[in-house]
């Protein structure tokens, strides 16, 4: 059975999501204003939209590649959990020396819906032992 994001536009004109292609991973979030970023520093953009997120789900808002790769644009802290009704805003970070120039009806980000699980969470004295232990950060090669 296919699962269904649902959709609300909070402003006439917001766009609704879509999907790149068939398989695409991702789905195209929509600048619902022009805006302005100034080199180095970050912007709230609005969508326009507030979704209803399929049971034992989240979104996560990824980087657009073309964003990334072309003007230094990246996405910031975007988790959006089963039970948020509010509009979805992505903050949009400027990693180049340039200002870059959104306009309503840009693509900014991929919400990509992902399964999760609700686990129980339990303090406890010790963890059980591995052969990695306790070594990070890069600690299994390159």
């Amino acid at each position: 059975m296919d699962e269904v994001l649902l959709v609300k536009k909070l402003v006439e004109d917001a766009i609704v999501p879509t999907r790149g292609s068939k398989c695409a991973a991702g789905i195209d979030l929509y600048s619902n204003t022009n805006f302005i970023i100034q080199p180095h520093e970050r912007f709230l953009v609005s969508t326009g939209i507030s979704i209803q997120i399929p049971h034992q789900c989240y979104g996560r808002i990824a980087p657009r590649s073309s964003l990334a790769l072309k003007y230094g644009i990246d996405v910031g802290a975007g988790v959006i959990d089963e039970d948020y009704r509010g509009e979805i805003k992505v903050i949009l970070f400027n990693h180049s020396n340039e200002i870059f120039n959104g306009r309503r009806g840009d693509r900014i980000a991929q919400l990509i819906i992902e399964r999760i699980s609700y686990c129980r969470i339990s303090e406890v004295k010790e963890l059980n032992k591995t052969d990695r232990g306790t070594n990070g950060f890069g600690s299994t090669g390159k």
